[in-house]
């Protein structure tokens, strides 16, 4: 019973990311970090999927490891963002500028 209340728990997190990450499309900080939400639930699925099965925990840190890389991409395009733009909208730069 408390699996199941885990993976219920688990799935509401995913969805209400994708919903941030829907919603909230004004500031690249708001998608950031409603993407790192998502990671952080598909981490915690596939933690408890890999500990159902009794498997190696190898791949969540081989997951950990590519998520902490995705987290490092998008805030150093965040920096750049605001350096050259001065703020996070993504409707006061236009995407075919050089």
């Amino acid at each position: 019973m408390l699996s199941v209340m885990y993976w219920i728990f688990m799935g509401v997190m995913f969805i209400s990311g994708v919903w941030v990450f829907c919603s909230k499309r004004k500031h690249l900080l708001a998608t950031l970090l409603s993407l790192e939400f998502i990671v952080l639930s598909l981490f915690l699925m596939l933690f408890n999927y890999l500990n159902l099965f009794n498997y190696e925990l190898f791949f969540s840190m081989v997951f950990l490891t590519f998520s902490v890389c995705e987290g490092a991409l998008g805030l150093s395009i965040l920096v750049s963002m605001i350096r050259t733009h001065g703020n996070d909208f993504f409707q006061s730069f236009m995407v075919l500028q050089c």
